[in-house]
């Protein structure tokens, strides 16, 4: 089997650092690995797979060594400058940013859910935003079977997914409150917030990423237009409203269906049993049901909470949780590399 060589850009960074972790947990027949930081993080030293390697500064010269896959997780500003010289080298590029996802000639791909998009990629690959790619991995096979007419989304979003100056807010928040500091940020201005407008200790933020002139965020139009392309149904109707809250790890999403056809509730959960990449915990007897908790350290989509919508004809409301780290951004991103691996790429 051909031996591939992979850069892994933003190696510093927390999603590049899940991506380490993942890596290490696969057996890719991946010879050659170089990690890739901006030039503050350049020079830090990574062990990995039991040896140590030293992170470049990545510039326009990086790829002329030549590579066969290059993960970018360092943001918009660096993929849109540096994917493209990457994709000249013909170096297959998963980028993990936002830069390409509705590019009409890039494709956006969750494995499970839509990989035969992969084939019209011309060098560069979009992985989704990770609120988009645990919602579409459950509703692809219930489209398939009864034709979703249109989607609510509500989402209650960890803070590592605002990366390490996220957690510094909620981990800031929490030291605050131990201390016996006042938490209502109405009355005091002297929290130390690197993140968010206000303390996420203690409170539930309808505010992910800046306010477009619709009056949604970029966040949750992220997760429209994402959903339609993916889905390949761009005029299908959908709401969404994202909301961070004062979780470490792991996105939560209330899901709200209508289909165009009926469905039989016990195929419905058989047929989500069955899907790839989805684990049912739905037993609500014993107090069951995905937790933020228990999906994260997993690259499953953990889905409970599954009941008829009765006030509508035909309606379902789930509960979806996954790693937005590991699912949502790093394992998503290699396991595309994964497959087309497999399929010769």
């Amino acid at each position: 089997m051909k031996k591939y060589k992979l850069a892994l850009v933003g190696a510093t960074g927390v999603v590049g650092r899940m991506a380490i972790q993942v890596l290490e947990e696969k057996n890719l027949p991946i010879s050659e690995y170089v990690f890739f930081s901006s030039r503050r993080s350049a020079g830090q030293k990574l062990n990995f797979k039991n040896k140590e390697y030293v992170v470049r500064e990545l510039t326009e010269n990086s790829f002329d060594e030549g590579f066969d896959f290059a993960i970018f997780s360092a943001g918009g500003d660096t993929s849109k400058k540096y994917s493209p010289i990457a994709a000249k080298h013909n170096c297959i590029v998963v980028d993990n940013s936002s830069a390409f996802r509705m590019d009409e000639n890039v494709p956006l791909i969750v494995p499970e859910v839509n990989f035969d998009d992969v084939k019209k990629h011309k060098g560069i690959i979009a992985n989704p935003n990770c609120s988009t790619i645990q919602a579409v991995v459950p509703l692809k096979p219930l489209d398939d079977k009864y034709i979703i007419k249109r989607i609510v989304y509500s989402t209650y979003q960890a803070v590592s997914g605002a990366g390490r100056d996220g957690i510094y807010d909620l981990e800031n928040g929490i030291k605050n409150f131990k201390e016996g500091k006042d938490i209502n940020i109405a009355y005091t201005n002297t929290y130390d917030l690197k993140k968010f407008p206000y303390p996420i200790f203690n409170n539930c933020l309808p505010h992910i990423d800046v306010f477009l002139d619709n009056g949604y965020t970029k966040e949750e139009m992220k997760m429209i237009n994402e959903t339609r392309k993916i889905l390949n149904k761009p005029n299908l109707p959908i709401t969404a409203t994202t909301v961070r809250v004062p979780v470490i790890n792991s996105h939560s999403e209330s899901i709200n269906l209508e289909f165009e056809n009926d469905f039989d509730f016990d195929e419905v959960k058989n047929l989500l049993k069955n899907s790839p990449g989805v684990i049912v915990v739905d037993d609500i007897s014993s107090n069951k049901y995905p937790i933020a908790t228990n999906a994260s350290g997993h690259d499953e989509v953990f889905v409970g909470r599954i009941r008829r919508d009765e006030s509508v004809k035909y309606g379902l409301n789930l509960w979806v949780v996954a790693d937005n780290i590991r699912k949502g951004a790093a394992s998503n991103a290699i396991q595309i590399v994964e497959k087309m691996i497999l399929q010769g790429k």
